[in-house]
């Protein structure tokens, strides 16, 4: 995935959920729904979630420097599962808290019946657009993966979470618009409670999943088994005849560090170093990411 597919997501996900918090604030304002509320909140998160992971994009690219020698691109993986955290609290359990306190004081929607079912509408509008450029943007990237595989594989967090999001968003207007209807029909508030409770439990979900996928990213994920064999396969080559060990680790989505203890027939220093020169070239050509390298020459013994 590229850094401005992610970033044109994350800026069409933010535009539509400012827009979309606005409306669903003054809709509850004037029908006093909790399942537009929830949705007014779960909107609001969503925006500054998205400002997070601008903000962790635009600091992982401060350049490398003494205290960080590795640069900075695990901060996006650091917003990212703030966004998760941010998600959770502010989202899931907020609406959690709101159906429980409306369970308990259903209040029927007594005024302005319609405005809640037209701010659904034009808020299922707008954010079947934003999924839309989210997938848009996805689609090179996932390439033959199913949607949840490449959820779970992806090193990039951009799209992974501007998809879920967007999606819990939609699924979320279906539950709120359930609950809305509900109530109208039959006067009684304690559908939109039910509504605004499959919102929050919802959102708990989804927070979930985000923060068990950024946290192994940001503790250091390896390279995927077929990057791994890519760069096995391309370190072997004239006078290093095999690898002895292998470790990978990405320090951001698009910077692989690999080190490597690699076999290499006898010879003097200077083809040696040529032998190491030459499987780094063929590793980033096999592997673009692989910015980082260490390659430790050896001589395979016995116990390896």
């Amino acid at each position: 995935m590229s850094t401005s597919g992610g970033t044109k997501a994350i800026v069409a996900a933010l535009a539509a959920n400012l827009g979309i918090a606005a409306t669903k604030l003054a809709a509850f304002a004037l029908s006093q729904s909790s399942s537009m509320l929830a949705e007014a909140v779960h909107s609001l998160a969503d925006s500054g979630n998205q400002v997070l992971l601008l903000f962790g994009g635009q600091q992982s690219r401060r350049p490398a420097d003494a205290s960080h020698p590795f640069g900075y691109g695990h901060r996006r993986y650091l917003y990212a599962f703030l966004v998760s955290m941010v998600l959770f609290s502010a989202g899931g359990l907020f609406a959690l808290y709101e159906a429980y306190h409306k369970w308990h004081d259903a209040s029927p929607i007594t005024s302005w019946h319609w405005v809640p079912l037209a701010v659904l509408g034009v808020a299922i509008a707008m954010e079947s657009f934003s999924l839309r450029t989210a997938v848009r943007e996805a689609r090179p990237a996932r390439g033959d993966q199913s949607w949840w595989r490449f959820i779970r594989n992806s090193k990039s967090p951009e799209l992974p979470v501007v998809l879920l999001e967007d999606t819990g968003a939609l699924v979320g207007l279906v539950f709120a618009t359930f609950g809305v209807t509900a109530t109208l029909i039959t006067g009684n508030g304690r559908w939109d409670a039910v509504g605004t409770a499959g919102i929050g439990v919802l959102l708990v979900v989804i927070a979930v999943v985000l923060a068990v996928e950024m946290s192994s990213l940001l503790v250091g994920e390896g390279a995927s088994p077929q990057d791994v064999a890519k760069i096995k396969a391309a370190l072997v080559g004239g006078p290093v005849a095999s690898v002895i060990h292998l470790r990978t680790m990405h320090i951001g989505p698009d910077e692989l560090l690999v080190a490597a203890k690699i076999e290499v027939a006898q010879g003097d220093a200077v083809q040696i170093a040529q032998a190491i020169d030459d499987a780094e070239a063929r590793v980033r050509a096999a592997v673009p990411a692989a910015t980082l390298m260490y390659l430790e020459p050896d001589l395979r013994h016995s116990s390896d």
